[in-house]
């Protein structure tokens, strides 16, 4: 069991007790939105529970409700829960436990876990673990071709108790970390991306005097904009900047008019500070980046039943839930934003859309699943290639096959005329591996009087 949690957004008005509420949202942050928890079932990515809450909810409250209300409903343990790291909390990992369940996910770097990361990181560095290579099943061994397989790692273990309704929970957790080269590449990009933003926007503060070119006049103010940057870019300790105090005299007369040789004058300073120096600190920046690729997985399950290499690519399969959100929130259902008014209207549409994100997971794998036992390919599904054959054919091109079927109803004086778009070959193929007959449609010319 997959579970995650997604945002979907709204034009609605935020009120005390309703469900639109501002919270993080990585789509509308500027709209008020519901938060909606949901879990799935591998490997097809069906949901199975769906709940909806307040937006402003931190994921953290949200995942033993959905767990325990999966215990009920399908009324079976040694279920593997699996999320991401906020799903690591210790009282939630402690809940599944004590339920008879497993878990698998990332751990968050706060608190213990990240003071304890760097110390694992550098006893893998230094050679005290030996790393463990984790390849993907059926692919030629990467090792063999020269290449970097997909990631590394080595694992540990440790023992937890907890208390759990007045009796004593044990049991033994085993770490896993590992390191990814391609993710330790992407975050290398993006430090250097971020760190040359900042250095831009550092030099930028403090432009050359001219028209429209607004100034800093005092150090308190470039102080503070100066570190707003290194904050919001997330370079602060990597990047540190030279600045100093410009004063420019003019001498000026005093009162209005032309000037004359006796008349007083006065000399008017003009003050500006200005960014001499942007300087990177190499020792910390190469420190940071030996921490990247580098995440901890945690998990209950015995190695005999989830190995290092089996828990890495299961955490991988987490688009699969992803993918649902991504039917439920783009096409084809399109459900954000979101523009029912009340609270109940809100809960039951998204509540019908999940049964439809169900529907569209299951036709998915009815036809794939009758594929595979064909072992066979669908071809014709696409239209800028129609002689491609694919045996992972998607929902959302196999209903666009069958775009263009009318029901057409002519009415004559003396009779009524009834006829129904002929399938085409693909289209009755697909019906084929559906387990369903072309009567759904050839019968709607006789059951539409």
């Amino acid at each position: 069991m997959r579970v995650d949690a997604t945002t979907i957004s709204g034009y609605h008005e935020e009120s005390a007790d309703g469900l639109f509420q501002f919270g993080k949202s990585k789509d509308h942050p500027e709209l008020p939105q519901v938060k909606v928890m949901m879990a799935s079932l591998d490997p097809l990515g069906l949901p199975v529970a769906t709940d909806v809450v307040s937006g402003e909810q931190a994921d953290d409250g949200l995942y033993v409700p959905i767990i325990d209300r999966l215990a009920t409903t399908l009324n079976k343990t040694d279920l593997l829960f699996v999320g991401d790291c906020k799903m690591s909390a210790w009282a939630t990992r402690v809940h599944i436990r004590a339920m008879g369940n497993h878990y698998l996910m990332p751990l968050a770097l706060v608190g213990e876990a990240g003071q304890d990361m760097p110390v694992w990181i550098q006893e893998a560095v230094d050679g005290k673990h030996e790393l463990s290579p984790i390849l993907i099943p059926g692919v030629e061994n990467p090792l063999d071709t020269n290449e970097n397989p997909l990631a590394e790692g080595y694992e540990r273990t440790r023992v937890h108790k907890a208390q759990v309704e007045g009796q004593t929970l044990e049991w033994t957790e085993r770490v896993l970390v590992v390191h990814s080269e391609v993710y330790a590449d992407i975050m290398t990009r993006g430090l250097e991306r971020r760190l040359a933003n900042a250095t831009t926007k550092l030099k930028d503060l403090t432009p050359p005097r001219g028209r429209g070119k607004r100034q800093i006049e005092d150090e308190e103010t470039l102080v503070a904009a100066a570190d707003a940057i290194l904050r919001t870019h997330r370079v602060e300790g990597l990047l540190s900047y030279t600045f100093e105090r410009q004063v420019e005299q003019q001498v000026k007369y005093v009162g209005r008019g032309r000037g004359a040789a006796g008349r007083p004058r006065q000399v008017v300073e003009r003050v500006r500070y200005q960014i001499t120096a942007v300087l990177r600190d190499e020792a910390a920046i190469t420190a940071l980046q030996q921490t990247f690729g580098w995440r901890a997985y945690v998990t209950d399950l015995p190695v005999e039943r989830l190995s290092l290499c089996e828990a890495v690519l299961t955490y991988r399969e987490e688009w699969q839930i992803e993918r649902g959100f991504h039917r439920f929130k783009g096409a084809p259902l399109s459900i954000s934003p979101l523009f029912v008014k009340r609270d109940d209207q809100v809960t039951g549409l998204i509540r019908l859309l999940s049964i439809a994100v169900r529907l569209l997971t299951l036709i998915e794998f009815v036809v794939r699943r009758a594929l595979k036992q064909e072992q066979s390919q669908l071809v014709g599904l696409h239209a800028e290639n129609p002689k491609k054959g694919t045996d992972k054919p998607t929902t959302e091109r196999l209903l666009k096959a069958f775009l263009g079927i009318n029901l057409t109803i002519i009415q004559f004086p003396d009779r009524v005329v009834h006829h129904v778009t002929p399938l085409s070959s693909l289209q009755e193929r697909i019906l084929t591996l559906l387990g369903l007959s072309p009567d759904i449609y050839l019968a709607l010319a006789h059951n539409s009087s």
